[in-house]
């Protein structure tokens, strides 16, 4: 049980700590609001919560098409390049101005977002195969490993924003329109790579 509760954590951390679009776009909207970056961890997280259930399930039959993982990249990288527009056009926002109220259709927007980038990246599946292997071929119990592997992803999604979003006043406007600009530069980079990979 402790043993596989600790492979959880482990496994949660590894997929979550990682920098790359999530995160980048996590850290973005924690600037400006705590409870929209959260939405978004959640959503990324439902994503990786489902391919790993699919996965264990399903076993490795879902690689053997690859048309499917093509198909992922093409939709993936074209929301990596959609989401790279938006962070660049807000590099002018102000980072001290007043937050507007957050609705529930906000939020809803948000986890729509973390969900669609993290379902539609080829490399979900490839992590999350290799984490549902690991747990078919050993000792492993699947629900306690679930359970670190929920935990893990949870502190990683609600602390990380938190020091983000109370530090900001530290950032001065400057900073921020630089850092909209390699972000958003990131998320390019992460589309071309992605396209590269599974394409050429």
């Amino acid at each position: 049980m402790i043993s596989s509760l600790l492979s959880g954590l482990s496994l949660g951390f590894g997929a979550a700590v990682p920098l790359g679009p999530i995160n980048i776009l996590i850290m973005t909207t924690a600037l400006r609001s705590y409870k929209s970056a959260v939405a978004i961890g959640l959503g990324a997280m439902s994503a990786d919560l489902s391919y790993f259930i699919l996965l264990y399930l399903v076993g490795a039959k879902i690689t053997k098409y690859p048309l499917v993982s093509k198909l992922l990249a093409l939709f993936g990288a074209l929301f990596l390049l959609y989401i790279a527009w938006l962070i660049f056009q807000g590099r002018n926002d102000p980072i001290q101005k007043l937050p507007k109220k957050i609705e529930f259709k906000d939020l809803a927007k948000n986890y729509l977002k973390g969900f669609s980038l993290t379902l539609l990246n080829p490399y979900t599946i490839a992590f999350w195969l290799s984490v549902a292997s690991l747990i078919a071929t050993t000792n492993l119990n699947p629900t306690y490993t679930i359970i670190g592997i929920i935990v893990a992803i949870l502190h990683w999604i609600t602390l990380m924003p938190l020091l983000i979003y109370k530090t900001k006043h530290l950032l001065s406007q400057k900073i921020n329109y630089y850092f909209s600009i390699l972000s958003a530069s990131i998320m390019l980079f992460f589309a071309i790579s992605l396209l590269l990979d599974n394409f050429f």
